[in-house]
């Protein structure tokens, strides 16, 4: 195992190294947050693809691969699908808003009157995200090197905090585009195909497995229909994705980024089924199928490769950390302690926006490792951040979007029905039930469409602003390129 851990060790001094180089690229809030607003389309793409398949995207996909055979990919393509449609309908017009979190487009839609409860509810999902990608640090580390679960979140999320705190955007930027690079070799390249040929090939597979394994719809169409509600949607809204979309250096950067790097996500989703498919075949009895990944990893693959593979699952998991870690830290800052300074009647005070924000993400990302510890249900964590998430600001911000109509107490009356909605329905029916969500969201948009219709239409003025800013002529001034 000396050239695996090598390989290993080799690859987290890298990330701390393009953390310190980021730092020296961060002096502005806009460089800090969002990579000055100026990637070209590799680098968007790359960096786009990695912050959503994450560990869940990995190992989880590998496991329902390993349970349910080719329909486990239906989790991961509806992460796919979301992106594609937020990269085709939306994100042109998100890039050309020019703002820094997913309230602050309320706040301009809506005239100041959604963004406080929309930041708390996000500042939830995001860092509940952040929490469930850091706990999947115990099974890699646990393979590599056999330590504890408490030591094993403590060094990963240590060093995904460390290169986020230091470089900001500009860090998790270059360490993305590393990682999608290690992921792109170590599971399409690498780990797909040696799983296959282990297994004896696709025939060997289709003879000893039930024909249920080659079923595209083998899941289930309640289940697709509920990703479809949860992970496409929930990749239309949230901040951790809204926030690689505002780095794009135009529209069409955007646009035809996000279109590529979703269609990567599809590719990735069918890999994912297929491993966990062939690890099914070599191991039929595994207690659970998220072990799936780390055993054919550790006992399939030869040496160096098996150290790539191992990389390239925890370059998975801190691409979505150091992501939502970021997001969760934005949204506190500028939604949460702004608008808490701006009320005690401190926002005029001076303050180094860039130190703030990192300031912000050290205390948020020391918080993301304590509760990752303490934490021991992880699907159930998951699951109520994104029914709050979808539940609560899909209807009012598509709404926002889409419908002129819209008012901001609709808006504010949509979030409160769909979260309450949401929280009353998993203690009824339980987290992981699929009615919280169907109901949750249907009694946010009556209330939305009913609630706006009763209510004074937004001012002239308001919506005026807001197709400016939708349009690209009030913005941010422009930024040297950087391909």
């Amino acid at each position: 195992m000396a050239v695996d851990y090598t390989v290993i060790v080799v690859y987290l001094a890298g990330m701390l190294a393009m953390g310190w180089w980021g730092m020296r690229r961060a002096k502005s809030k806009s460089e800090f947050l969002v990579a000055g607003r100026r990637l070209g389309p590799w680098m968007y793409s790359g960096t786009m693809a990695a912050i959503v398949l994450g560990g869940a995207s990995t190992i989880g996909g590998v496991g329902l691969g390993y349970t349910h055979g080719l329909s486990g990919a239906w989790m991961v393509f509806t992460i796919g699908l979301g992106l594609l449609a937020l990269s085709v309908f939306f994100s042109a017009r998100i890039a050309r808003l020019k703002v820094y979190t997913v309230s602050e487009m309320l706040d301009l839609r809506y005239g100041g009157r959604a963004g406080v409860l929309s930041g708390v509810v996000m500042w939830g999902y995001t860092l509940m995200l952040a929490v469930t990608s850091t706990i999947a640090y115990a099974t890699i580390f646990d393979v590599l090197f056999d330590v504890n679960r408490t030591l094993a979140i403590v060094i990963g999320g240590s060093i995904v905090v460390a290169y986020s705190t230091l470089g900001g955007m500009w860090s998790i930027t270059l360490t993305d585009m590393v990682q999608f690079v290690v992921k792109t070799i170590g599971v399409l390249l690498l780990l797909l195909p040696i799983a296959v040929v282990k297994a004896g090939g696709f025939g060997e597979m289709r003879a000893r497995l039930p024909d249920a394994y080659f079923e595209p719809f083998g899941v289930g169409g309640e289940t697709i229909f509920t990703y479809v509600l949860i992970y496409t949607f929930g990749m239309l809204i949230g901040q951790d994705i809204w926030q690689r979309v505002f780095t794009a250096r135009s529209d069409r950067v955007a646009r035809w980024g996000g279109t590529v790097a979703g269609t990567y996500c599809l590719v990735y989703a069918l890999a994912g089924a297929v491993i966990g498919t062939a690890a099914k075949v070599m191991y039929p009895n595994l207690p659970s199928p998220d072990a799936a990944f780390a055993t054919i990893v550790k006992d399939e693959l030869p040496m160096g490769v098996r150290g790539l593979v191992l990389a390239a699952a925890l370059a998975a998991v801190m691409s979505t950390s150091s992501g939502a870690l970021i997001a969760c830290a934005t949204v506190a800052n500028n939604d949460i302690w702004s608008r808490l300074r701006g009320a005690a009647g401190r926002d005029g005070a001076p303050h180094d926006e860039v130190k703030g924000n990192r300031a912000f993400i050290l205390v948020m990302g020391v918080a993301v490792i304590g509760v990752a510890i303490a934490l021991n249900d992880v699907v159930q964590a998951l699951t109520v951040a994104y029914n709050l998430l979808v539940g609560g600001l899909l209807v009012p911000i598509l709404g926002g979007l889409l419908w002129r109509r819209g008012t901001g107490a609709g808006a504010l009356a949509a979030v409160v029905a769909g979260g309450l909605s949401v929280i009353g329905l998993m203690w009824h029916y339980g987290i992981l039930a699929n009615e919280p969500i169907y109901y949750g969201l249907l009694a946010s948009l009556v209330v939305y469409v009913v609630v706006s219709l009763a209510t004074r239409p937004t001012d002239a003025v308001t919506l005026a602003a807001w197709r400016e800013r939708v349009a690209g002529r009030e913005a941010e001034a422009e930024v040297p390129v950087t391909a």
